[in-house]
């Protein structure tokens, strides 16, 4: 599971996958000023980080942080194609006009081609990375035309329709049943005259209902409908589908095999190898439970088909890939939490029936990203949590890491002026700027360590992608999100030293609720609903919150001078609505109650009074602040002696992210 920062609000490579030159860099020692904002453009934001103590490590960890780095880069084709059946051609097409290209490149067409492509690589294809919907171009077809025929290239009606007609595949994850979750839906995870209800049908047959560790079905493969009109799995493995990228992923596999730096760190790196040679889900399950138990080492890697947002279903897990060092002072300072797990889960609002007796192996450490890739870049979470079957978590334990520079990075590169509009009081700026991010970095690790590893399933509950189908990953991500709202108003937090005071957890409370029912609209554009299952949840906690506290009473509703504000009237009160909330998500999800989940997600969650969202709209314009962010990877650079071999490995920051890309192209292409 996945954590998401709300940028503004902390304001405050086989042979061919060798990297053959390097693009253009900054080499920056971290005693100079640094410049973690690059540029802005449509309602995106791009950012550098910095990735320290790197020259502290040894050779051989050097080496393996730069293996898993090409590892994870030679799959970044592949979440372009998952994400849509013409991403790749239409990606192709665009860089191979900026390359080849030699008429007028200062007019405002080419701006516009330069934009929509700019989109595309954040977006890892032609649908927005956050709202789902299609990115439209702002240059004309017949232009278009016009530079697919001065660089001698053609594309079917088919793609240009995709491109240009607004009509066509207009929703890469569609959640309205009603348009079909999967016929309304772009995602390239199934044939796309597959029906939801024929998945049903096909993983009711043949998922088994007798076990208590069941595999993760539909996780790395393509539903099809064969000849014969029978639906099957294609697998993502060496041999079949993506078969020609994941082989260059094996490949620096086995070159990180060689320097790990213990034997269960061996071990799952070799497992992982063959799970993508096989493609055998019970092997994927065998790597996560050692994956899990290999805490010991300061390189960590995160490397797969692991989530399941983008499939409207819940089945299919979309390639990532995050290199992470581990951030030895502040690791030490939160190792607390997790030693605390269970006290947390003995103490939380929810049923009893549904705490865990024994929370096993919850490990949380801060590290600082070296790379990242797939489905993690450019636009990264902040928090991680693996693995997402319940049962490995349940019995062996989970990884949650915070990505520390990545957070850090925000915070030095985002501007302010957010919390000042539409925060009511003086008293919340003041406290926002005083503890925001501590506050946002206490949610996280709250959220990620305590909150994904709560709670348990009733015996002979199948899991959330079965029971709550497309309402399993909200609903998991506003669970723990609860978990860290009940407990960050809870003095335990003090006595355990991690935060100096309920100041934190009460900069916490304004903060969530200003966003979720007023700030993240911005990202939405007039008339839409809300998708993305990170925005629902705090769309349906918040409003849930607001409703039960008797408005005006606990969360009271504010206009003044034409604008609408929120402002916390009881906290403590707050965080008891929290706990009622939290202990009716965790008996939905033990239960399987998806009538329940429905329910709540559709009545709190998604609609949007049009009125405050034109206000929303008009008042966040007038601050000119992209509300999504991303950023350019560091570059890892080998250094070798004359026979080849590495002698040492170094960094640079690369400072465009347009050259970024296209380098990016040249040499990891692969599909």
């Amino acid at each position: 599971m996945k954590h998401y920062i709300y940028i503004p609000m902390i304001c405050l490579l086989i042979y061919g996958c060798q990297p053959k030159e390097s693009s253009k860099v900054q080499e920056t020692p971290e005693t100079e000023e640094f410049k973690y904002w690059t540029e802005q453009f449509a309602d995106l934001k791009i950012y550098r980080y910095q990735l320290p103590n790197f020259d502290q490590l040894s050779l051989d960890q050097k080496k393996l942080v730069y293996y898993l780095a090409q590892a994870g880069l030679c799959g970044r084709d592949i979440i372009y194609d998952q994400n849509y059946r013409h991403n790749l051609t239409i990606r192709k097409t665009l860089e191979n006009i900026i390359n080849q290209y030699e008429g007028d490149t200062t007019n405002q067409n080419w701006k516009s081609l330069m934009e929509y492509t700019k989109r595309i690589w954040f977006a890892n294809g032609i649908h927005h990375h956050y709202s789902m919907s299609k990115i439209m171009p702002e240059f004309s077809s017949e232009y278009f035309d016009s530079l697919l025929l001065a660089t001698n290239q053609e594309l079917n009606e088919e793609v240009l329709s995709a491109i240009f007609d607004p009509a066509v595949d207009n929703k890469k994850v569609n959640l309205d049943e009603s348009k079909g979750l999967l016929l309304g839906s772009a995602t390239n995870f199934y044939a796309p005259d597959i029906t939801a209800d024929e998945v049903d049908q096909f993983y009711t047959d043949i998922i088994d209902k007798n076990t208590d560790e069941p595999i993760s079905y539909g996780l790395n493969s393509k539903l099809i409908r064969n000849q014969e009109g029978q639906l099957e799995e294609i697998v993502w493995k060496s041999g079949g589908l993506y078969g020609s990228a994941i082989d260059q992923i094996i490949y620096w596999l086995e070159k990180a095999s060689t320097v790990a730096e213990n034997e269960a760190q061996k071990k799952a790196l070799d497992l992982l190898i063959a799970y993508y040679q096989t493609g055998d889900l019970k092997t994927w399950d065998e790597y996560n439970v050692v994956w899990a138990g290999a805490t010991e080492g300061d390189i960590d890697y995160i490397n797969s088909f692991i989530e399941v947002y983008n499939d409207p279903k819940g089945y299919r897990g979309s390639f990532e890939s995050i290199v992470q060092i581990k951030d030895f002072d502040a690791s030490e300072r939160m190792q607390v939490l997790s030693h605390n797990a269970q006290w947390f889960e003995d103490n939380s609002p929810i049923m009893e029936e549904h705490k865990k007796s024994n929370v096993v192996g919850v490990s949380y450490k801060v590290v600082n990203v070296a790379s990242e890739s797939g489905d993690a870049s450019p636009s990264t979470p902040i928090g991680v949590n693996l693995p997402n079957a319940n049962w490995i978590r349940s019995k062996h334990g989970s990884k949650s890491v915070s990505l520390g520079n990545i957070i850090d990075a925000y915070t030095q590169g985002s501007g302010s002026g957010l919390v000042e509009e539409f925060a009511f009081t003086e008293e919340e700026v003041a406290r926002t700027k005083k503890y925001g991010v501590l506050g946002d970095k206490m949610h996280t690790a709250l959220h990620e360590v305590i909150g994904h590893a709560s709670g348990q399933l009733n015996p002979g509950v199948g899991t959330p992608a079965e029971t709550l189908k497309n309402y399993a990953s909200t609903l998991e991500e506003g669970r723990a999100d609860l978990v860290g709202l009940y407990y960050l108003l809870d003095p335990k937090l003090v006595e355990l030293g991690l935060i100096p005071s309920l100041e934190v957890g009460k900069e916490e409370y304004d903060s969530y609720i200003r966003n979720g029912l007023l700030i993240q609209l911005r990202r939405l554009k007039p008339g839409e609903d809300i998708e993305e299952a990170h925005m629902r949840n705090r769309a349906w906690v918040s409003n849930w919150a607001f409703e039960q506290g008797l408005p005006g009473r606990v969360i009271e509703k504010v206009l003044k001078e034409g604008k609408t504000y929120y402002k916390i009237n009881d906290y403590q009160e707050l965080r008891m609505i929290f706990g009622r909330l939290l202990r009716e998500t965790q008996r939905i999800k033990s239960e399987g109650d998806y009538e329940a989940a429905k329910a709540l997600v559709e009545n709190y969650g998604v609609k949007v009074d049009p009125v405050i969202h034109a206000e929303v709209l008009s008042r966040a314009e007038k601050l000119n602040i992209a509300p999504y962010g991303g950023f350019i990877n560091p570059e890892l650079i080998p250094v070798t002696d004359t026979a080849g071999n590495i002698t040492d490995v170094t960094v640079a920051y690369p400072e465009d992210f347009t050259e970024q890309m296209l380098y990016y192209a040249k040499h990891y292409s692969f599909l």
